[in-house]
């Protein structure tokens, strides 16, 4: 369990920035959609963090 919260928000931008760069290494067609496919990340981990504290 996550508790500080510190590390859920670094947990978070982590998720926001890995899910990002993954999006353009797999061949996203623009910077657009893989910043979108970050937010999907960023809000799974949001829930995660919130249904785990």
């Amino acid at each position: 369990m996550i508790r500080s919260q510190s590390v859920q928000l670094a947990a978070m931008i982590a998720a926001f920035t890995l899910g990002t760069v993954l999006a353009l290494l797999l061949g996203s067609s623009n910077l657009g959609i893989a910043l979108t496919f970050g937010q999907i990340a960023f809000a799974a981990t949001l829930v995660w963090v919130l249904l785990k504290g």
